[in-house]
């Protein structure tokens, strides 16, 4: 299933970045998030957002929210493990990076490129990947579960780093 998500920030490339590079800010979208615990470990970035980063995250989230399809693979709670790579500023201070997203113990991962990009008003940040779900004959069902609270999960981050940047999304 491709996953083709676009989220805006009212602040510039490097601010949106240092926010993403920042242990304390990615253990409050866990928390924000719903998740039952979570470890963050963030590698480079000093300071923060100045260079290439990668932020492994490890959490585990409640599933009574799940279809029975899904839960039947994860039960009670789910547990991802999610690395975010992130490549040095270009000269704009645009940079790219991936995304790797898996479901320990249930055949799901997600794969994706991400990119921040100074656009009028903000930052653009796109997360463009595929969700597989190797799962013969319900695989397709799996991955249209997963695919809501993943991009509910990107959209709660949209919505809090926005607030940190100070700014409001528009419509």
């Amino acid at each position: 299933m491709r996953l083709d998500v676009v989220l805006r920030y009212p602040g510039t490339p490097e601010a949106v970045a240092a926010l993403l590079a920042d242990r304390a800010v990615v253990e409050e979208l866990c928390a924000a998030s719903d998740a039952l615990e979570w470890d963050v470990r963030v590698e480079g970035a000093e300071p923060l957002g100045s260079s290439a980063f990668t932020v492994t995250v490890d959490r585990s989230l409640p599933t009574h929210e799940l279809p029975d399809i899904a839960r039947r693979f994860v039960g009670p709670a789910l547990r991802l493990h999610q690395v975010d790579t992130w490549g040095p500023p270009a000269a704009d201070g645009s940079r790219t990076g991936t995304t790797v997203l898996q479901v320990p113990g249930a055949p799901v991962t997600a794969t994706a490129t991400t990119a921040l990009r100074a656009v009028r008003g903000g930052t653009e940040h796109s997360v463009t990947g595929d969700l597989k779900a190797s799962v013969p004959l319900v695989g397709a069902r799996v991955e249209r579960a997963a695919e809501e609270p993943i991009v509910r999960a990107l959209r709660d981050q949209e919505r809090e780093l926005s607030a940190r940047l100070g700014g409001q999304l528009g419509d």
